[in-house]
């Protein structure tokens, strides 16, 4: 950055970039352009552009995932209200993704004018209205002097939440000057445990481990707000238990480590993990989402007499609560005092199902396609299972250590994976990020392969082309769950226009896949979409059951009074 002038814009910029963001996502409109010229200027982090705003903010979304935090910049009302059902995902999600909205000129506030990109009303507030439901903060810069302290407010308020923020900057304001920014310790820095309450938490946890003869350990997938792995894998170490895994959860405990027992999932458990989890005397659940769909349609989840839930600010135990202290200090501290002692992590681990390979001639089955993508699966890899059959299908892949899998269980929005898929290839461009997806789904968010070919990303993207939503036709079907064919391979060729090195490829038997596969893994400069042909009733034994559950729960009779 070469200019003296200091502006909003700048401090916003140089905000993002302290806080260990590389890149910004963006839609340009009219209300936030000067915004992103300032961004552009001071330069702290890479502009990315977006098709529009729902995939900007699923974008963001999978950045913050495998970076811990995300950016993006839209316009007013037509850009924001696009981008609230991604920031909803990261509400859900628990991923802090700094929402950032250009806003109105401040004169026109009070002024009686009605303004373009409105509902055609004086009152411009509705916007932080409707997004303060699902961020942590929110807040409308008024005044440049002003600013630095509410910038920081939101951001750091994300990061110690673990929850999207939002930041709307009238287009007057971007480039009005103000102060440069301190040190950033003071955002990066978790507020100060209670001690006290921690210590009676940790405490309690180590009385109930020590009336306990059978415990399991059960990872929820809110533990991504650790960091890291090691605290978790140093408690089971400690306590020598089983670990298990909730679907959502899955990679979030190495599956090579010797106390890995599988994914819990009520009936459609792995590796005998249901049996596991409620047999045992004593349940660790550390950060879970006991949902309809993680428990079955309301089926299957520990005893609470017999749980320790440890969530994202409190420990409950034994009918005692305890807050004042992140997940994160509880889990290290537990790791270090429970009572060592051998408990179920000292029988054999089962041995995991392996999918039988196919014919390589015969006609492309959906154990086939799984099978074959399990083993381009390596210890480098970032899967992302888009809502329907992959979720199973990443469920039941045996996984190396350091593989990751990236699902939305929680929101469950059909749409996601793309585009959050690429934004976790931007956010850990050495890692190789493969995709699953349905046709269905893939329709919804398809326009964000083009910015693949664009920024030249190697996503590997298996499009499972079954003709209609599967998950779907599971849970309760209709007409309504059928959908026009595309040639979604052939989309490859419009995406790159004569000038990007985008590669789409059919797959039709287990021989034509492992072929695509090949060129896939020598295409560095683009995206690869292989579309897998698979039969409309060919799914996962997991979905048939999962779903009949769910349908079930959900056609519940209302209760009568």
């Amino acid at each position: 950055m070469t200019t003296e002038k200091f502006t909003v814009g700048h401090y916003l910029s140089a905000r993002l970039g302290q806080i260990g963001l590389k890149d910004h996502l963006a839609v340009a409109g009219d209300f936030n352009l000067v915004l992103l010229d300032q961004l552009l200027e001071e330069g702290s982090t890479r502009q990315i552009y977006s098709c529009n705003e729902l995939n900007c903010g699923y974008t963001a979304e999978g950045y913050a995932r495998a970076n811990g935090a995300a950016a993006m910049i839209v316009t007013f009302n037509v850009g924001a209200l696009s981008a609230v059902n991604a920031i909803g995902s990261a509400y859900a999600e628990s991923l802090p993704v700094i929402f950032i909205s250009g806003g109105p000129n401040t004169n026109d506030q009070g002024s009686g004018h009605i303004l373009h990109h409105t509902i055609g009303t004086t009152n411009y507030g509705y916007q932080m209205e409707m997004v303060s439901h699902v961020t942590c903060a929110a807040e409308v810069i008024q005044s440049a002097e002003n600013a630095p302290a509410q910038i920081d407010h939101a951001i750091r308020t994300a990061l110690r939440l673990r929850k999207p923020a939002y930041i709307e900057i009238p287009c007057n304001l971007a480039s009005a000057p103000c102060m440069r920014p301190g040190p950033v310790s003071s955002l990066l820095a978790e507020a100060t445990p209670d001690r006290v309450s921690l210590d009676a938490a940790v405490k309690a946890a180590g009385e109930f481990l020590s009336a306990r003869e059978k415990v399991v350990i059960l990872v929820g997938s809110r533990v991504r707000t650790l960091g890291s792995l090691e605290p978790i894998v140093a408690l089971a170490e400690r306590v020598g238990c089983a670990v298990t895994v909730m679907g959502a959860a899955k990679s979030f405990f190495p599956e090579d480590h010797p106390l890995f027992r599988g994914v819990y999932w009520g009936e459609i458990s792995t590796m005998g993990a249901q049996e596991l989890v409620e047999s045992a005397d004593g349940v660790i659940c550390l950060a879970p989402i006991f949902n309809d769909y993680a428990t079955v349609g309301w089926q299957s989840r520990p005893k609470p007499e017999d749980t320790l839930l440890a969530d994202l600010n409190e420990v409950t135990v034994d009918g005692r609560s305890y807050a004042g202290f992140h997940l994160g200090a509880f889990v290290s501290a537990l790791a270090e005092s429970a009572p060592r002692r051998p408990a179920t992590g000292q029988t054999a681990k089962p041995a995991p199902d392996v999918i039988p390979a196919s014919k390589p001639d015969a006609a492309l089955t959906n154990d086939e396609m799984a099978r074959q993508i399990n083993a381009l699966v390596d210890g480098n890899t970032t899967l992302t299972a888009e809502t329907g059959d992959s979720w199973f299908n990443a469920v039941r892949m045996n996984l190396p250590g350091g593989a990751k899998v990236e699902s939305e269980m929680q929101w469950g929005s059909i749409g996601w994976s793309v585009p959050a898929a690429l934004g976790g290839a931007y956010a850990a461009p050495d890692r190789r990020h493969v995709l699953m997806v349905g046709d269905g789904s893939f329709q919804l968010t398809a326009q964000e392969v083009a910015q693949m070919v664009r920024y030249e990303v190697p996503v590997i993207i298996f499009l499972v082309n079954n003709r209609g939503y599967v998950i779907e036709i599971k849970i309760h079907d209709g007409p309504y769950n059928y959908i026009k064919n595309w040639d979604y391979a052939g989309l490859i060729d419009a995406f790159n226009a004569g000038e990007g090195h985008g590669l789409g490829l059919h797959a039709h038997n287990g021989a034509e896949l492992a072929e695509a596969i090949e060129k896939a893994k020598a295409n560095t400069r683009g995206p690869t979409l292989i579309e897998c042909h698979i039969g409309q009733t060919d799914c996962t034994d997991m979905l048939v059951r999962w779903g009949k559950k769910v349908a079930a729960a959900n056609s519940r009779p209302p209760a009568k009074a």
